[in-house]
């Protein structure tokens, strides 16, 4: 434990120590899995110290991208979050042949509207080049908690 940690004044993932910390998680293609790949990122960032607001906004990109996943992937999933010098960075890959992408649902569409949150909430995002990769970034504050 570095000394910003035991004295409790940690930022959010050691942003001014440039630790990065992370985690990977593959799973089945199945509706339920949705929940706790959110629950497990949601534990990760409390860990981490992440603040609430960009933790929220996290866990709902987690949520957008990890359903994309399961709904138009191929094969297993898996959901990748590190967090290393201010970024965090959640990346989700689904052995999907066609790249995800943005599109303008209508006003009584019932989905199509994940990759937009994201793109609002997130610093940035995008794809691999092979298409199988979706992620987002996240800027963290560096300021002591």
């Amino acid at each position: 434990m570095n000394p910003a940690t035991s004295a409790g004044v940690a930022t959010a993932c050691e942003v001014q120590q440039g630790i990065g910390l992370g985690f990977t998680i593959a799973f089945t293609p199945d509706e339920c899995r949705v929940t706790h790949m959110r629950k497990i990122t949601a534990a990760h960032l409390r860990l981490w110290r992440v603040p609430e607001p960009t933790a929220d906004s996290v866990i709902l990109a987690v949520s957008e991208l990890v359903t994309n996943g399961i709904q138009h992937g191929h094969g297993a999933v898996a959901l990748k979050v590190i967090c290393s010098d201010g970024v965090l960075r959640v990346e989700v890959t689904d052995g999907s042949p066609s790249p995800a992408q943005l599109i303008t649902a209508k006003n009584d569409d019932l989905s199509g509207r994940g990759l937009y949150l994201v793109a609002v909430l997130a610093r940035d995002w995008g794809v691999s080049g092979d298409g199988h990769t979706t992620w987002c970034d996240f800027r963290l504050s560096s300021g002591r908690r």
